[in-house]
Order: structure tokens, then sequence, then C-alpha cells
């Protein structure tokens, strides 16, 4: 019996992660709603009320887009991900050095990124090559470089599925 028969394999992961999320959105916006109405209770309380009450109406607004924006970003960077192990070119790091603690080692994920923003400059038009970029910034431990090319690597993948190529 293979592991995914028997329930432990990569299905079965991603359908707890999925429940996670689906718990932690089904909570967020029950947070969200609760906080509105008791924001909606203060606008009758006077000036200080109002005040109050405004600011508690603007906190669920504001959760419910960084929650909306997080989600769209989460589901566009599985598509891609999706995509890339179909194409079998997700970045190889099996056989670099790691630390201790799991993260690859400093050098060498630095000798990766310097190999794969090459491999980038030579194809700066693929969302493919942003993709391994992304992943070989986060890699480097650069989270924000990492965050900024993947959304561009989304926004190149967009533009290659809107075109119909």
């Amino acid at each position: 019996m293979s592991a995914e028969s028997a329930g432990t394999g990569p299905d079965r992961q991603v359908v707890k992660i999925l429940a996670v999320v689906a718990f932690l959105v089904v909570a967020l916006i029950f947070y969200f709603v609760r906080l509105g109405g008791l924001a909606i209770t203060y606008l009758g309380e006077g000036f200080a009320g109002i005040v109050l009450g405004i600011g508690m109406l603007l906190l669920p607004v504001v959760g419910a887009w960084i929650l909306w924006a997080t989600l769209q970003a989460a589901f566009a960077h599985q598509r891609l991900a999706r995509r890339i192990d179909e194409e079998g070119l997700e970045v190889d790091t099996s056989q670099l050095p790691r630390r201790p603690s799991g993260r690859i080692e400093r050098d060498a994920a630095d000798a990766l990124f310097a190999q794969i923003k090459t491999e980038c400059e030579a194809d700066p038009d693929n969302w493919r090559s942003y993709y391994r970029l992304a992943r070989a910034y986060d890699y480097a431990g650069d989270r924000g470089r990492a965050r900024a090319t993947m959304r561009h690597a989304v926004a190149l993948e967009k533009l290659e599925r809107d075109s119909g190529e």
C-alpha cells in the first residue's frame, strides 16, 4: 500500500493545510463581524463613542482587505508552484549542504542564487525565471526581495495566460 493511498501522502497534507486556513478565515470573519457590531454600538455613545466606533469600523475593513490580498497572493503562488512542478523546473536543493536547522548553508545558497540570477537575466520576460529567482532569494534569506520577485512572476504569468500562450 502506497503512502498516498494510506492517507499520509501529499494529498492529506494539503487537506490539513486547507482545513487550518479555512478555520482561520472563518475565525477572522467572525471577529470582523463582532468587531463591526461593537463599533456600531459605540457610534451611538456621544463624540468619543463616535470616534472610537469609526476607528473600530476601520479595523474589519482593513483586516478584510489584508485577508483578501493574502489569500489572492497565496492562490497565485500556489498556481505558479504547481505549474513549475508539472514542468519539472523547481529549484533543486537536494544536494546542497544544510545547517543543523535544515536551512541551506549561506555560501551554497549564495552560489545557487548567483546561478539562477544569471539564468533569469538571460530570459527576463519569462515568469518561470522570476519564480525560480524568488525561490533563490528565499533560500538566500532575502524574504523581501523574494516576495517582490514572486509578485513580478505572478504578473508575468498572468500576462502569459491572458495572451493565450
